[in-house]
């Protein structure tokens, strides 16, 4: 496997479509654990300064995407209309401020 040098702009790139992909679930709980998921994973490899072990973690990173972006597609196909509690709270709260 060759080892290619990803760019600081290709990983933001790529953070920043996972937290689009998060955008699209409609469950509020769903929705958060992939954006709390999301950042604890960047954090987590953050600290990566072999060229090879940063390759590997962004070529994972792109496969996790794909699978969270095809999840988002097949749960809008099912998510009930009903929002969740912590949006309703929100909500009201928003609109009495």
């Amino acid at each position: 496997m060759a080892s290619t040098s990803v760019s600081k702009g290709q990983i933001l790139s790529l953070y920043r479509s996972f937290l689009r992909t998060a955008r699209q679930f409609r469950d509020y709980n769903i929705r958060e654990y992939t954006k709390r998921r999301t950042v604890d994973g960047f954090r987590q490899n953050r600290g990566l300064t072999d060229p090879s072990s940063i390759s590997a973690a962004f070529s994972e990173a792109k496969s996790q995407l794909d699978v969270a972006k095809r999840q988002a597609v097949v749960y809008s196909l099912y998510a009930p209309d009903i929002r969740s509690v912590m949006e309703t709270d929100l909500k009201v709260i928003v609109e009495r401020t």
